[in-house]
């Protein structure tokens, strides 16, 4: 690599880059203020899918036995479960212990002098790897001859993975809509630029420049543009972050703030250049074209 040329190309962008700093501000100002936005809601949605994915990862499956399925065939079943690869685990609660549970959880509202028998049934809880093979593996299980009944809050858990998905491509669409916007105005920033430079553009093709010669430059404001302008919304996420969140750790406690901040800033960081980047090369090659 030719480091003269590298600290030439790079001189000649800061130059262009300072020359047009009111455009450039405004640009910048706009990334910075779209990606606030977008870094606002992948903190809240990072937020929403880890307490989702805490309450979807508790649920369990209550597998209700037949009253003459005896001990051993009740144990026996566990070997069936421990051979499904979309059980994490199964737990056996004989009716006897299951008794004793519910003593231990109603005290003294649950009286068990005037009981004859044991009206509980042996009982698994089973919990599934993911979430949305709850409803697969409590089919699978009620399909078992010893099996009496299945019970997992169906409707709960179709709502939350509703809810879930739902969240998903709202996201997704919405990452879509205020990256656009972004490009859009760097877009209009690298076109006036152009516009300004024109001149010098119809020179170097007349002397042979290839169109991605005369692009590079503008490309590299692009990024530029981008990345500072993320570099801004991260800024101010962070202090909003120690301001805010605190607050709302108080008022919502069992909701866990948490999120992955060094992930989340290198994602911002690659939107902002990926904006950048396509915005400029669309707006120069439609000027190349014309």
């Amino acid at each position: 690599m030719d480091w003269g040329r590298l600290r030439f190309f790079l001189g000649e962008v800061l130059a262009n880059f300072t020359r047009n700093a009111g455009m450039q501000f405004t640009a910048i100002g706009t990334v910075a203020v779209t990606i606030v936005l977008l870094g606002s809601f992948l903190y809240v949605r990072e937020t929403i899918q880890t307490f989702g994915t805490g309450v979807l990862s508790q649920i369990e499956i209550a597998v209700y036995l037949k009253d003459d399925v005896d001990d051993a065939k009740a144990r026996a079943l566990a070997t069936k479960f421990a051979r499904d690869r979309r059980i994490a685990r199964a737990t056996y609660v004989p009716k006897a212990q299951g008794i004793k549970r519910m003593q231990q959880v109603l005290g003294r509202d649950f009286d068990t002098s005037l009981l004859t028998s044991n009206p509980l049934p042996n009982t698994y809880h089973v919990q599934a790897k993911d979430a949305d093979l709850v409803p697969a593996v409590a089919a699978w299980i009620a399909k078992d001859p010893r099996v009496a009944k299945t019970d997992y809050a169906a409707d709960t858990v179709q709502k939350l993975l509703k809810t879930a998905a739902v969240l998903g491509r709202a996201g997704i669409a919405l990452i879509a809509l205020l990256s656009l916007s972004a490009a859009i105005v760097i877009a209009n920033t690298i076109r006036l630029t152009v516009f300004a430079r024109r001149r010098e553009i119809a020179i170097m093709q007349l002397v042979g420049a290839t169109n991605m010669y005369i692009r590079m430059p503008f490309i590299a404001e692009g990024i530029l543009a981008g990345v500072l302008g993320a570099g801004l919304a991260i800024g101010v996420l962070a202090v909003a972050e120690r301001q805010v969140v605190p607050k709302l750790a108080q008022t919502l406690a069992f909701v866990t703030f948490h999120v992955n901040e060094t992930a989340l800033c290198l994602e911002l960081l690659a939107v902002g250049a990926a904006v950048g980047l396509l915005a400029s090369w669309f707006s120069v090659g439609r000027h190349l074209r014309t």
